[in-house]
């Protein structure tokens, strides 16, 4: 699995002892599913129905079409080494680290891993790490753990516990929330990982999710975390090139190959100048477009 390869327009959690709930996004069309042992999870003595459950469910093939990511409990939790020793089995992608606080604890989740890998005679670097963001210094620490470890391919944002670490304010206009996508969008992208925005809470509230996604895609996420699956067409439809982005790029393609082509230094579409930066922002439009299926 390459960074580039990946197509993560939604990621759907899922509380991993709720069967019903497993049972339902088994039939959603998100592109991955982070089955959930940590906060949707309580109290405490669901966390082992919880890794049953979810072990049972990815086994019986329940969720052979997703890409699945498990969000496993945290180092202080007293649950992480359960967690990695029962979830690291086919059909398992990689895990949802919570909490990442600096890029020592994704060394320490990366070589707890490489022992459970070692163990089980599975290939080193079988399992991925996608580090949540949820605190005010793991914003400011987000490219340092993204260079953690060649596990590392996405970074999510939790905002809700953002907030209440920076003590601030979730207003209706997410202007507290501003600041910290942009630093976590630019910090994915630097290091070569997807960002990948935080949920949509007032998940009835569509039209506000549309307004939440379009700022999104100007940061420059490539998808988004969900918890319901009324949500996924719309962020599919905001994380999808459009035929007209596609019949934009491949006529911006075309004009820049046919310029170079005659020693013409520069190309003007719809009185936009069109250099290099634009060329390499096309291929990817046409990249992106062919990965995705659905």
């Amino acid at each position: 699995m390459k960074r580039t390869d990946l197509i993560l327009r939604s990621m759907m959690f899922v509380p991993g002892h709720n069967k019903k709930l497993l049972e339902s996004a088994s039939k959603s069309n998100a592109d991955a599913l982070i089955l959930d042992m940590e906060d949707s999870v309580m109290p405490q003595y669901n966390k082992e129905i919880a890794r049953n459950l979810t072990c049972e469910c990815i086994n019986d093939g329940m969720f052979r079409n997703f890409r699945v990511f498990p969000r496993i409990n945290d180092i202080e939790s007293g649950y992480l080494l359960k967690d990695i020793q029962a979830l690291t089995i086919k059909g398992v992608d990689g895990f949802v680290y919570p909490k990442s606080l600096r890029g020592s604890d994704i060394h320490f989740i990366d070589k707890l891993l490489e022992t459970v890998e070692y163990e089980k005679k599975l290939e080193i670097g079988t399992f991925k790490i996608i580090p949540l963001i949820e605190t005010a210094s793991a914003v400011y620490n987000a490219q340092e753990i993204c260079m953690a470890s060649n596990r590392v391919i996405a970074l999510t944002f939790g905002c809700e516990d953002f907030v209440a670490d920076l003590e601030g304010i979730h207003d209706p206009d997410g202007n507290s929330l501003f600041v910290p996508r942009a630093l976590i969008a630019m910090a994915a992208r630097a290091t070569g990982v997807l960002p990948i925005d935080t949920v949509h809470i007032n998940v009835h509230n569509l039209q506000e999710l549309r307004k939440n996604l379009s700022l999104a895609r100007s940061l420059g996420f490539e998808g988004q975390l969900a918890l319901h699956p009324k949500e996924i067409d719309i962020i599919h439809e905001y994380y999808t090139p459009t035929k007209n982005e596609v019949d934009d790029a491949i006529q911006m393609i075309k004009l820049y190959y046919e310029a170079e082509k005659d020693g013409k230094g520069a190309v003007v579409k719809d009185n936009k100048f069109i250099g290099p930066p634009m060329l390499r922002a096309a291929k990817k439009v046409i990249k992106r477009k062919s990965r995705i299926k659905s």
